[in-house]
C-alpha cells in the first residue's frame, strides 16, 4: 500500500489528519470560498479533484487554506466539508497532452458547451461544475471533460493560450475550439468558446449578458445589446495547444 509519510492512501478524512501537505481526493463536489471568512465563492471542485492543505486552521479562523491540484487555484473551505467525501491520495501525475491530441478532443469539448446550453441555467460566480457556470469555469469544465486542464480564470487562461489574430469582423485565422478574450485594455475579464464563422459560446451574467450560457458573434451587423458590447471589449483570442501542469500560475 502507497504511503503519504505516515497516512495510507485511501485513508478516509479526519480532522486530525488536515495537516499541511496532505493531499485529499474528492467523492462529492465541494465549493471554496474567495476569503477564510465571508460567502463569497472562489470556486468549485468536482468529484474527483485532488487537493492539497496549504496551512494548518489558524486561530479563530474556520476555514483551511487549500489548493486544488490539477490547477493549482488556491481557496478556502471549512474542514467539515470533508468529512464523509474525501480520501487521502498521491498528487496527481498531470496529463501532458500535445497539440495534435488536444486538436483530437475539441469536438468533445464543443459538444460539453452545446449540451450545457440547452439545460436550465443561469450564470454563476465561481461556479465550474455545472448547471451553473461563470465564464471560465465553463471554459476549464468542458475541457476538463476532455481530459484537457486549463487554468481556472479568464485572464489565466489569455496568457496560457497560443495567440491567435482576431478582430471585430475579421476571424478567418480563428477555428473551432478556439477561446475568445474579453474585456478592458488592463485585464481580461470574460471568455468564450468559438464555434466556427465568428460564433461564439460563454456564460455571462445580466449585466452585458443573459444571466447564463448564449450564443453570440463576433459579426459587425449584428447590433444586439450583448454582441455590441462584448464586440466592443474583444481583445483577442488563443489556442489551446497544451494541458496545465498544476503549477499556479500569477
Amino acid at each position: 500500500m502507497a504511503r503519504l509519510g505516515r497516512l495510507a492512501e485511501g485513508t478516509p478524512v479526519a480532522l486530525e489528519l488536515l495537516q499541511p501537505g496532505s493531499c485529499w481526493q474528492l467523492s462529492a463536489p465541494l465549493d471554496l470560498t474567495s476569503h477564510w471568512a465571508g460567502p463569497g465563492l472562489a470556486t468549485q471542485a468536482a468529484v474527483g479533484r485532488c487537493l492539497e492543505v496549504l496551512e494548518s486552521l489558524q486561530p479563530g479562523r474556520f476555514r483551511l487554506r487549500v489548493r486544488l491540484l490539477e490547477d493549482g487555484y488556491p481557496g478556502w473551505l471549512e474542514p467539515q466539508q470533508l468529512l464523509g467525501v474525501a480520501r487521502a491520495c498521491q498528487p496527481p501525475r498531470p496529463r501532458l497532452l500535445d497539440a495534435v491530441s488536444i486538436a483530437a478532443r475539441l469536438p468533445a469539448v464543443l459538444a460539453f458547451v452545446e449540451r450545457a446550453q440547452q439545460q436550465p441555467n443561469r450564470y454563476l460566480w465561481g461556479g465550474t461544475v455545472g448547471p451553473d457556470f461563470d465564464c471560465s469555469g465553463l471554459m476549464q469544465a468542458a475541457f476538463a471533460a476532455a481530459g484537457i486542464w486549463l487554468p481556472r480564470d479568464a485572464y489565466q487562461q489569455e496568457r496560457f493560450c497560443q495567440p491567435v489574430a482576431v478582430a471585430p469582423g475579421c476571424y478567418s485565422l480563428l477555428q473551432p475550439g478556439d477561446l475568445l478574450f474579453f474585456g478592458r485594455p488592463q485585464r481580461c475579464t470574460h471568455v468564450g468558446l468559438h464555434l466556427g464563422g465568428g460564433r461564439y459560446l460563454h456564460s455571462s451574467g445580466r449585466e452585458h449578458g443573459r444571466n447564463g450560457i448564449g450564443l453570440d458573434a463576433l459579426h459587425l451587423h449584428l447590433k444586439d445589446p450583448v454582441s455590441a458590447h462584448y464586440r466592443g471589449e474583444l481583445r483577442g483570442a488563443g489556442r489551446v495547444v497544451r494541458c496545465h501542469d498544476g503549477i499556479t500560475l500569477p
